[in-house]
């Protein structure tokens, strides 16, 4: 399973950050390039499961996901089944001086279309991962 790790600092407050890129219900509607549907199939409490496509390193997944919010410091993503199922993804939202640090840990699961992506590129995964989370940071900074 590849690893990929980055840091990204948002000129934002946290909260403002979180509320957008933690937002998975609104992420085809702001940022439809990279997720051409969105469906929220149930949501209870903190925790929802979501049927997703995202559009990265020039593929498009189709995913069962299960995300789990811990406002406005964690959201943490759990693939249960598609193209990456197995796949954990962990956001944490940090204040800083000058705005949010995020931190993105992902321990991908890939299969199907980025299986072989993965074998042999790991940076461009963490690319298109990174160009997402630069995406959010745009929107929160406006």
């Amino acid at each position: 399973m590849p690893k990929i790790n980055f840091e990204k600092i948002v000129k934002a407050e946290r909260n403002k950050v979180f509320d957008i890129a933690a937002n998975y219900e609104q992420f085809q509607k702001i940022l439809p390039k990279y997720f051409p549907s969105i469906r929220v199939l149930s949501v209870r409490d903190n925790t929802s499961v979501v049927e997703e496509h995202i559009r990265i390193v020039g593929r498009e997944l189709v995913m069962m996901t299960k995300h789990v919010t811990k406002y406005p410091e964690l959201h943490e993503v759990f693939v249960i089944g598609g193209d990456a199922k197995g796949s954990h993804i962990i956001e944490r939202y940090e204040s800083i001086k000058d705005g949010t640090k995020i931190t993105v840990e992902a321990d991908l699961n890939l299969s199907g279309p980025l299986k072989l992506v993965a074998f042999f590129g790991r940076a461009k995964i963490k690319k298109g991962f990174t160009k997402i989370m630069d995406e959010f940071a745009k929107i929160a900074e406006q």
